[in-house]
């Protein structure tokens, strides 16, 4: 019966999202070319504000815990479970205060209105990988990014996303590679829940009534640590929480 529903309420969803992404595209350009880097910046917070809106449609709704633990005026490194689009939206909107900035996939690069827009300009990097020589160096250039702007980077170590909300092996190499570039910068643990409900059932129709959190978990300073127990730490404490 709940698949049956979610046919024409992921119509009206589909509809919702994809005016909100046609139109926010040139909304980024013009911020962007006109008014700079601050306006571009409010324009994709907002955009996540509408993403939001069109999936309160299928019934899901969005909670964060753990802002509160944010470290202040500092370079922030994210480490995320990944289990849908929507760990993005609700990182982008709720933690929009520390310019969260993202490795991601190249094939997200294009394609995809307002989403590659803002990948390619917005200051996140594009990653091939199946290509470590292309990969290091670019998230090397993020590390150096946040450390000299004190904004956030988000990586999601297990590489793709899990669809059925259990955790995958964690990689090591990109987090590493950010550690080293940012070593005033503070990793924060983030763990998500429920995204992966959303699509239950595949990209269409679209699962009804999940409930997505997002909990921030306490931050740990790079130098603080050796990477190996730092690392093992952040992946402990994200796991542990994924219901």
């Amino acid at each position: 019966m709940h698949k049956i529903l979610s046919y024409p309420v992921s119509i009206v969803y589909y509809l919702f999202l994809s005016v909100s992404l046609l139109l926010f595209h040139p909304i980024q350009w013009i911020c962007l070319n006109l008014f700079g880097y601050q306006a571009h910046k409010k324009s994709v917070d907002v955009l996540q504000w509408f993403l939001m809106r069109s999936a309160n449609i299928l019934g899901t709704t969005f909670s964060v815990k753990g802002r509160e633990k944010l470290p202040l005026d500092k370079p922030i490194i994210y480490v995320s479970n990944h289990q849908s689009m929507f760990d993005i939206v609700s990182i982008i909107w709720f933690l929009r205060a520390t310019h969260p900035k993202f490795v991601s996939k190249k094939e997200l690069g294009k394609g995809i209105p307002s989403v590659s827009y803002n990948l390619k300009h917005g200051g996140s990097v594009l990653i091939d990988r199946n290509d470590p020589k292309q990969a290091l160096p670019t998230i090397k250039g993020l590390g150096e990014y946040i450390q000299k702007h004190h904004r956030s980077a988000v990586i999601f170590p297990e590489g793709t996303r899990s669809k059925n909300g259990k955790p995958k092996r964690f990689s090591e190499n990109g987090v590493k590679m950010l550690c080293k570039f940012a070593p005033d910068a503070y990793v924060v643990p983030l763990t998500i829940n429920n995204s992966w409900k959303m699509f239950r059932f595949g990209m269409f129709p679209m699962g009804l009534g999940s409930t997505i959190t997002l909990e921030v978990h306490e931050a740990m300073k790079v130098s603080d640590y050796d990477f190996k127990t730092l690392f093992e730490k952040t992946e402990q404490v994200i796991v542990s929480s994924i219901k």
